[in-house]
């Protein structure tokens, strides 16, 4: 055979396309309160609790109550996601970008949603007539996992110490969810493997084959943030933050327990994509994807900050 034969050795190439690995839109928004926002900012009122009084005597004069009022402030921000395909490119291509940008964009922007979502969970809430009261999660919505005598990865006792707070709060009688990662999940693993009879619910929650321990649906997001100080108030007993003299070291993960109803998503416009024509690139296709939401924590005692240690 000529040795030539490699000249007209060709290279296939697959018309077919797929997207890396990632997060393929919002986990979060599908579980916490969403309201439509037509302007910069919104404000959402509340009521506080009350006590009943009891009458003394008869023909007794009437006696009122100050019904606590209270207000929480939503701000507008706009984000969008953008990029162009010339025409010339579409000729040397074996398949149109144009779908497979507008798929990566909106995965994009659910992701986004998310972050949103942490931030307000995690943040400060700004509440009053002007919406100018800064709110903080103070160490009395905070926890960190705990094994007794030091700082700890997730696990049981410290499920239980969360719930234990959602109860004492009046938060028992809605859905709780736990948001974290992959290793909190496997941390609860390893903790029940060999001292539990919980070992198999977990082990299905690791698998994916339900989603729900304890009372908690577990929400895997890979995208928490982690603690950039250690806290040295912390009392490794309990868990609780504020009085102890332990410590929680440096990068603990921020994980979020929560009612969904204690955090809010303001959509002034949701999330919503084109593809134009630029007469200004030389009439490139531009795939665009944008959006226009808020978010805020409703009530303080709906979300606890767990921090553990990985």
């Amino acid at each position: 055979m000529s040795q030539f034969v490699t000249e007209h050795m060709v290279k296939q190439f697959s018309s077919n396309v797929w997207h890396l690995s990632q997060q393929k839109g919002s986990r979060l928004r599908g579980i916490v309160r969403t309201e439509t926002l037509n302007g910069e900012s919104g404000f959402y009122d509340h009521y506080g609790p009350v006590e009943a009084q009891e009458k003394i005597g008869r023909h007794s004069d009437t006696t009122y109550q100050e019904t606590p009022h209270g207000r929480r402030r939503v701000t507008m921000n706009d984000y969008f996601w953008a990029d162009l395909v010339d025409k010339e490119d579409k000729l040397r291509l074996i398949h149109d970008p144009e779908s497979q940008y507008a798929k990566a964009a909106m995965m994009a922007m659910g992701r986004k949603m998310d972050d949103i979502i942490i931030e307000a969970a995690l943040g400060t809430s700004y509440a009053g007539k002007e919406g100018g009261t800064p709110k903080v999660l103070e160490d009395a919505n905070k926890i960190g996992a705990f094994d007794g005598s030091a700082s700890s990865k997730l696990n049981v006792r410290t499920l239980r110490a969360i719930k234990k707070k959602f109860n004492q709060n009046e938060v028992d009688m809605e859905q709780l969810y736990i948001i974290c990662q992959a290793e909190q999940i496997d941390n609860l693993l390893g903790e029940t493997e060999t001292t539990s009879a919980d070992y198999n619910t977990v082990r299905a929650l690791v698998n994916g084959d339900i989603d729900s321990f304890m009372g908690f649906k577990f929400i895997r997001l890979e995208r928490l943030p982690v603690t950039s100080a250690a806290i040295t108030n912390f009392d490794a007993s309990n868990g609780s933050l504020g009085s102890g003299s332990d410590t929680i070291a440096i990068n603990a993960r921020r994980v979020i327990a929560c009612a969904g109803s204690g955090l809010m998503l303001a959509l002034g416009s949701d999330v919503k994509g084109r593809i134009d024509e630029l007469p200004a690139k030389h009439y490139a296709k531009q795939v665009y994807a944008s959006m226009s939401m808020g978010a805020t924590r409703l009530e303080e005692v709906k979300v606890v900050e767990v921090l553990c240690k990985e």
